[in-house]
Protein backbone atom coordinates (compact mmCIF):
# COMPACT_ATOMS: atom_id res chain seq x y z
CA UNK A 1 0.00 0.00 0.00
CA UNK A 2 2.70 2.48 0.98
CA UNK A 3 4.77 1.60 -2.10
CA UNK A 4 1.72 2.11 -4.32
CA UNK A 5 1.03 5.59 -2.97
CA UNK A 6 4.69 6.57 -2.84
CA UNK A 7 5.09 5.72 -6.53
CA UNK A 8 1.80 7.36 -7.50
CA UNK A 9 2.49 10.61 -5.62
CA UNK A 10 6.26 10.66 -6.13
CA UNK A 11 7.01 10.75 -2.40
CA UNK A 12 9.72 9.31 -0.22
CA UNK A 13 9.14 6.52 2.27
CA UNK A 14 10.06 6.61 5.96
CA UNK A 15 9.94 3.32 7.89
CA UNK A 16 8.55 3.61 11.43
CA UNK A 17 8.40 1.06 14.22
CA UNK A 18 4.71 0.34 13.59
CA UNK A 19 4.16 1.49 10.02
CA UNK A 20 5.34 3.47 7.03
CA UNK A 21 5.12 7.25 6.55
CA UNK A 22 4.95 9.19 3.30
CA UNK A 23 5.83 12.65 4.63
CA UNK A 24 3.90 15.69 3.49
CA UNK A 25 4.76 19.36 3.83
CA UNK A 26 2.99 22.61 4.67
CA UNK A 27 0.81 22.21 1.54
CA UNK A 28 0.36 18.45 1.19
CA UNK A 29 -0.89 16.19 3.96
CA UNK A 30 1.27 13.22 4.91
CA UNK A 31 0.03 9.65 4.60
CA UNK A 32 0.82 6.94 7.13
CA UNK A 33 0.20 3.22 6.72
CA UNK A 34 -0.14 0.61 9.48
CA UNK A 35 -1.41 -2.96 9.54
CA UNK A 36 -5.21 -2.97 9.36
CA UNK A 37 -6.94 -3.97 12.58
CA UNK A 38 -10.36 -4.34 10.95
CA UNK A 39 -11.60 -5.73 7.66
CA UNK A 40 -12.95 -3.32 5.05
CA UNK A 41 -16.74 -3.40 4.80
CA UNK A 42 -18.49 -1.27 2.17
CA UNK A 43 -17.18 2.11 1.07
CA UNK A 44 -14.75 4.07 3.20
CA UNK A 45 -15.95 7.28 4.82
CA UNK A 46 -12.78 8.95 3.56
CA UNK A 47 -11.08 8.88 0.17
CA UNK A 48 -8.42 10.82 -1.72
CA UNK A 49 -8.76 13.03 -4.80
CA UNK A 50 -5.76 13.39 -7.10
CA UNK A 51 -5.60 16.35 -9.46
CA UNK A 52 -4.76 16.58 -13.17
CA UNK A 53 -3.09 19.38 -15.10
CA UNK A 54 -4.44 18.18 -18.45
CA UNK A 55 -6.48 15.33 -19.97
CA UNK A 56 -3.17 13.70 -20.85
CA UNK A 57 -1.90 13.88 -17.28
CA UNK A 58 -5.18 12.41 -15.99
CA UNK A 59 -4.82 9.46 -18.36
CA UNK A 60 -1.17 9.06 -17.34
CA UNK A 61 -2.09 9.01 -13.63
CA UNK A 62 -4.81 6.43 -14.22
CA UNK A 63 -2.47 4.26 -16.29
CA UNK A 64 0.25 4.49 -13.65
CA UNK A 65 -2.20 3.56 -10.89
CA UNK A 66 -3.36 0.52 -12.86
CA UNK A 67 0.22 -0.56 -13.56
CA UNK A 68 0.97 -0.38 -9.81
CA UNK A 69 -1.93 -2.64 -8.87
CA UNK A 70 -4.92 -0.31 -8.79
CA UNK A 71 -8.28 -1.21 -10.36
CA UNK A 72 -11.20 0.60 -11.95
CA UNK A 73 -14.18 0.83 -9.62
CA UNK A 74 -17.89 1.45 -10.16
CA UNK A 75 -19.49 3.35 -7.29
CA UNK A 76 -22.42 4.63 -9.34
CA UNK A 77 -20.60 7.43 -11.16
CA UNK A 78 -22.24 8.63 -14.38
CA UNK A 79 -20.56 8.19 -17.78
CA UNK A 80 -20.54 11.96 -18.36
CA UNK A 81 -18.67 12.67 -15.13
CA UNK A 82 -15.07 13.61 -15.78
CA UNK A 83 -13.36 12.00 -12.81
CA UNK A 84 -12.08 8.42 -12.80
CA UNK A 85 -12.81 6.21 -9.80
CA UNK A 86 -10.18 3.65 -8.85
CA UNK A 87 -9.24 1.46 -5.91
CA UNK A 88 -5.74 0.95 -4.56
CA UNK A 89 -4.31 -2.53 -3.83
CA UNK A 90 -6.04 -2.52 -0.44
CA UNK A 91 -9.45 -1.86 -2.00
CA UNK A 92 -9.59 1.76 -0.86
CA UNK A 93 -11.43 4.10 -3.19
CA UNK A 94 -9.83 7.19 -4.71
CA UNK A 95 -10.54 9.52 -7.63
CA UNK A 96 -8.39 11.04 -10.33
CA UNK A 97 -10.09 14.38 -10.93
CA UNK A 98 -10.37 15.86 -14.40
CA UNK A 99 -8.29 18.82 -15.54
CA UNK A 100 -9.93 22.21 -15.12
CA UNK A 101 -11.66 21.41 -11.82
CA UNK A 102 -11.94 24.85 -10.26
CA UNK A 103 -12.41 23.69 -6.68
CA UNK A 104 -9.05 21.88 -6.64
CA UNK A 105 -7.12 24.36 -8.77
CA UNK A 106 -3.70 25.00 -7.25
CA UNK A 107 -4.11 22.36 -4.53
CA UNK A 108 -1.23 20.18 -5.68
CA UNK A 109 -1.12 16.47 -6.63
CA UNK A 110 -3.11 15.34 -3.58
CA UNK A 111 -5.86 17.87 -3.98
CA UNK A 112 -8.41 16.72 -1.45
CA UNK A 113 -9.17 14.37 1.39
CA UNK A 114 -12.91 13.90 0.85
CA UNK A 115 -14.87 12.67 3.87
CA UNK A 116 -18.43 11.82 4.80
CA UNK A 117 -19.80 13.98 7.57
CA UNK A 118 -22.29 16.76 8.31
CA UNK A 119 -21.44 20.43 8.68
CA UNK A 120 -20.73 20.12 12.40
CA UNK A 121 -17.71 17.93 11.60
CA UNK A 122 -16.23 20.41 9.13
CA UNK A 123 -16.70 23.23 11.62
CA UNK A 124 -15.08 21.10 14.33
CA UNK A 125 -11.96 20.50 12.23
CA UNK A 126 -11.90 24.15 11.19
CA UNK A 127 -11.60 25.01 14.89
CA UNK A 128 -9.16 22.19 15.71
CA UNK A 129 -6.68 22.97 12.93
CA UNK A 130 -7.46 26.69 12.77
CA UNK A 131 -7.71 26.39 9.00
CA UNK A 132 -10.13 28.70 7.15
CA UNK A 133 -13.46 27.39 5.93
CA UNK A 134 -13.15 27.64 2.15
CA UNK A 135 -16.56 26.04 1.49
CA UNK A 136 -19.60 26.19 3.74
CA UNK A 137 -22.91 25.50 2.05
CA UNK A 138 -25.80 23.46 3.45
CA UNK A 139 -24.17 20.33 4.92
CA UNK A 140 -21.01 20.56 2.78
CA UNK A 141 -17.84 22.08 4.20
CA UNK A 142 -14.16 22.27 3.30
CA UNK A 143 -11.10 23.66 5.03
CA UNK A 144 -7.61 24.42 3.76
CA UNK A 145 -4.33 25.41 5.34
CA UNK A 146 -3.53 29.14 5.12
CA UNK A 147 -0.55 27.97 3.02
CA UNK A 148 -2.92 26.38 0.50
CA UNK A 149 -2.56 22.82 -0.74
CA UNK A 150 -4.65 19.78 0.13
CA UNK A 151 -8.24 20.53 1.12
CA UNK A 152 -10.14 18.54 3.74
CA UNK A 153 -13.82 18.35 2.87
CA UNK A 154 -17.02 16.86 4.23
CA UNK A 155 -19.85 16.14 1.84
CA UNK A 156 -22.67 15.55 4.31
CA UNK A 157 -23.94 12.41 6.04
CA UNK A 158 -23.17 9.18 4.17
CA UNK A 159 -26.57 7.62 4.75
CA UNK A 160 -24.96 4.43 6.02
CA UNK A 161 -24.18 3.54 9.60
CA UNK A 162 -20.58 3.03 10.66
CA UNK A 163 -19.62 -0.61 11.12
CA UNK A 164 -16.95 -0.89 13.79
CA UNK A 165 -13.90 1.34 13.94
CA UNK A 166 -12.85 3.43 10.97
CA UNK A 167 -9.90 1.96 9.07
CA UNK A 168 -8.71 5.48 8.24
CA UNK A 169 -8.23 8.34 10.65
CA UNK A 170 -6.44 11.64 11.19
CA UNK A 171 -3.27 11.74 13.29
CA UNK A 172 -2.25 15.12 14.73
CA UNK A 173 1.20 15.99 16.06
CA UNK A 174 1.04 18.32 19.08
CA UNK A 175 3.58 19.95 21.39
CA UNK A 176 1.72 19.50 24.68
CA UNK A 177 -0.64 16.55 25.12
CA UNK A 178 -2.38 17.74 28.26
CA UNK A 179 -3.07 21.19 26.85
CA UNK A 180 -4.37 19.71 23.62
CA UNK A 181 -6.55 17.16 25.43
CA UNK A 182 -8.27 20.00 27.27
CA UNK A 183 -8.64 22.09 24.10
CA UNK A 184 -10.08 19.25 22.01
CA UNK A 185 -12.54 18.34 24.75
CA UNK A 186 -13.72 21.94 24.90
CA UNK A 187 -14.30 21.88 21.13
CA UNK A 188 -16.56 18.83 21.34
CA UNK A 189 -14.19 15.87 20.94
CA UNK A 190 -14.73 12.75 23.04
CA UNK A 191 -11.71 11.04 24.55
CA UNK A 192 -11.73 7.31 23.87
CA UNK A 193 -8.61 6.03 25.58
CA UNK A 194 -8.45 5.12 29.25
CA UNK A 195 -7.26 8.22 31.10
CA UNK A 196 -4.76 6.02 32.97
CA UNK A 197 -3.36 4.42 29.80
CA UNK A 198 0.20 4.99 28.58
CA UNK A 199 0.07 7.99 26.24
CA UNK A 200 3.40 7.33 24.53
CA UNK A 201 1.51 5.96 21.52
CA UNK A 202 -0.89 8.88 21.50
CA UNK A 203 -4.37 9.64 22.80
CA UNK A 204 -7.51 8.64 20.92
CA UNK A 205 -10.56 10.84 20.44
CA UNK A 206 -13.75 10.81 18.41
CA UNK A 207 -15.01 13.84 16.49
CA UNK A 208 -18.68 14.95 16.78
CA UNK A 209 -19.69 12.34 14.17
CA UNK A 210 -17.93 9.48 15.97
CA UNK A 211 -14.84 9.25 13.74
CA UNK A 212 -11.72 8.23 15.64
CA UNK A 213 -8.56 10.34 15.49
CA UNK A 214 -5.34 10.45 17.47
CA UNK A 215 -3.01 13.08 18.88
CA UNK A 216 0.67 12.29 19.34
CA UNK A 217 3.30 14.33 21.12
CA UNK A 218 6.22 15.50 18.95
Amino acid sequence: MARFWAELLGRGVVDEHDGVLLPGDERQVGLRFVAASTQKVGLNRLHLHLTSASPESQRATVEKALSLGGCHLDVGQLPEEGHVVLSDPGGNEFCVIEAGNGFLAGCGPLGEVACDGPRVVGVFWHEVLEWPLVWNQDQETAIQSPSGGTKLSWGGPSGTSEQGRNRQRFDLAVDDLETEIARLTSLGATRLADVDADVDEGVEFADPDGNEFRIVAV
